[in-house]
This record gives structure tokens, sequence and C-alpha cells, in this order.
């Protein structure tokens, strides 16, 4: 009887503490361009990957994302590509029920840079955004990310500038 009551008590805290977890995947487009770089255009590209977000209470969460992200810009001379795996890691507070604001780190490492120019191999970014939680397990954000360390280390002060839009669909 001790063992059955111990099992039932687990798993109500189990069940009770995965309200509060969500995970699941997501897919958007980027808007990336290069600072102070001359001559440049926007890029457009795709992000796509997976969300573990753990909810505190009804105002707070932590969500981590893991995402492949197509970034680069558009220059006169041609397009830069680099391709990262992006690790953000955000503080989301809810305003209101659904909607939340989030900021934090993103740490990225680089997949691929088309082989034109030597890159560095991470990107540290900061991230603010804005966020979106609908019905049946749909979630819609906006983010920026600007970048905080150099891409070309030879080249400029050139960073990152990423602005994406992605909507995401909760599985747990």
């Amino acid at each position: 009887m001790k063992k059955i009551i111990f099992i039932s008590l687990i798993f109500l805290s189990l069940k009770s503490f995965s309200q509060g977890i969500d995970l699941g995947i997501k897919v958007g487009a980027n808007f990336t361009t290069l600072t102070d770089f001359p001559n440049v255009d926007t890029k457009t590209g795709l992000n796509l990957g997976a969300f573990f977000t753990i909810k505190f209470n009804d105002k707070i969460a932590i969500q981590a994302d893991a995402l492949y992200s197509q970034q680069g810009a558009e220059l006169d001379l041609g397009k830069v590509d680099l391709s990262y795996v992006n690790v953000p890691v955000v503080f989301k507070y809810y305003l209101i029920k659904r909607l939340n604001i989030h900021l934090g780190p993103q740490l990225g490492f680089i997949v691929s840079d088309g082989d034109v120019y030597p890159t560095e191999s991470n990107d540290v970014s900061g991230v603010v955004g804005l966020g979106l939680d609908l019905p049946l397990g749909f979630r819609v954000d906006g983010r920026y990310n600007f970048g905080l360390t150099e891409v070309f280390p030879d080249v400029a002060d050139v960073k990152n500038q990423v602005f994406s839009l992605s909507i995401g669909w909760t599985l747990l």
C-alpha cells in the first residue's frame, strides 16, 4: 500500500511539474545584415529547430532553443552566406496571459561560411523579442539579435544583425 501511495505521489508531482514545461519545434524567416559593412543589403534566410520552455508561474519563464540559422548579407560584390547553430536562452515575462517579452544571450556556432571569408567560429549575441502563445499549442515570436562579437576578425568591426519571425508548435 505504501508503494502505491508513493508511486501515486511521484506521478502526480511529475504531472503537475510537466504542466510548466513546453517542448516543441519552430520554423521561420531571418532578415539579416552585417553592421559597418559598406553597401550592404538585407539577406533573407531560414531558421528552424526546437525549443524547451520552463514556466515558473503565470508571469515568468525561461526558454532555450537550438536553431539552425541562415545569416549573412547581400553586397554589391555578391552574397555573404553564413550558417549557424544558435542556442539562445531567454528570460520570458508575460505582460498578459499569452503575450510575452523576452531577452537574453545567444551563443552561435558557425556551420558554414561559404569558404569566402575567414570567420570567427563562435558568435555571441543579445536577443530581445516579443512572443504570443496561441491556442492549440501554437506560438509566434519576433526577435532581434544584435551581434556582440566580430564576424570577420581581420576586417572592420562587422557584427551580425538578425530580425527573425517564427512560428512554433508545442509537442509536450
